[in-house]
């Protein structure tokens, strides 16, 4: 099958190429990604290939339909960034990778919070310029801490057993209560009681309409003064001018994001010799207690494999007319 893969890199057409040796589909990759703009690119593509920053909106999905395009499919387990109902409307069948690696991103979030309360990123620095001092590099035990977990879906139990494994107490707010938290000895509270009783809170849980903004004004006023915010997740989960009032005002004493609500124009391109017209993020950076990465979470090989493998066998499931399991289906997923 001709797949059009956009927004790919170095690491893309490395992994891809290598799982589609048991596929044999014809990849051709597209470094640009997926807009209104560059969506004629997939003219006579019966597949496209998209990451979390492609534009999967209506109208770039009725550019593809209208090309020929039959599938999209996802190469993420997030799909909020596709108009899922006008894909279904068009006829256009959308596939995902659910589950890649959850030990990936659970993993990145305990290492921004080491990061963070050990300040390993100023203390490096500092080093390399031979100051040795220790002044303005205190941190805490995370033996005995309050950690609130914000979904304790597959990444959520992942980082509940790493942190259980550091003494941590735990919190657990979601909709579902997951037996493997339990036996960790998570108690599930309210989200204001998370908040206001975690030293430490970290967001695992997937961006819907009911999610956006989760962390806004209203529930920061509950958050314990001085905690950790992580968010490993999508950045639409917080509302960045709250989280930076709040930084500003002392209440957030660390903030720890690997996404961010406008990051589609930043992240996964090198922008080192330009000016970054994005005020926010900007000072988002400004701030010593303030550490961020750019959508690199997922990033390790194993996962990486997995996410070309599932993708591949998701064409050729499509391909072959066979059930397709990891298909989104609207207002179902």
């Amino acid at each position: 099958m001709k797949v059009a893969v956009f927004s790919s890199h170095s690491y893309d057409r490395q992994f891809l190429t290598a799982a589609n040796q048991a596929h044999s589909h014809e990849l051709v990759f597209f470094e640009p990604r997926l807009t209104p703009e560059t969506a004629p690119l997939a003219a006579g593509f019966p597949a496209v290939c998209a990451f979390i920053n492609d534009t999967l909106n209506a109208s770039v999905l009725e550019i593809l339909a209208a090309q020929g395009t039959e599938l999209l499919a996802l190469r993420s387990a997030g799909f909020n960034h596709v108009d899922i109902d006008r894909a279904h409307q068009l006829g256009l069948t959308v596939a995902r990778v659910p589950a890649y690696s959850p030990y990936a991103v659970a993993e990145h979030a305990v290492a921004l919070i080491m990061a963070l309360n050990r300040k390993i990123y100023r203390a490096y620095n500092r080093v390399r310029d031979d100051n040795f001092a220790l002044e303005g590099l205190l941190g805490f035990d995370l033996h005995g801490s309050t950690v609130g977990i914000v979904g304790t879906g597959k990444i959520g139990q992942c980082f509940a057993k790493i942190v259980h494994g550091f003494g941590c107490n735990l919190l657990a707010y979601d909709l579902y209560q997951s037996p493997a938290c339990l036996e960790l000895g998570t108690r599930y509270v309210s989200l204001s009681t998370l908040l206001a009783e975690s030293d430490i809170i970290s967001l695992h849980c997937p961006l819907t309409p009911d999610t956006h903004h989760l962390i806004n004004e209203a529930s920061l006023q509950c958050l314990k003064p001085g905690a950790m915010l992580i968010n490993t997740s999508r950045g639409g989960l917080m509302d960045t001018q709250a989280v930076i009032n709040h930084i500003k005002a002392g209440r957030i004493g660390y903030l720890g994001i690997d996404v961010y609500e406008q990051e589609e124009n930043l992240f996964f391109q090198d922008l080192s010799d330009e000016i970054i017209q994005d005020d926010t993020f900007q000072l988002l950076q400004s701030f010593p207690n303030v550490l961020i990465t750019a959508h690199q979470a997922f990033f390790t090989r194993n996962a990486l494999e997995n996410i070309a493998d599932t993708t591949l066998l998701n064409i050729t499931q499509f391909e072959q007319g066979q059930p397709l399991p990891n298909q989104v289906h609207p207002k179902l997923d």
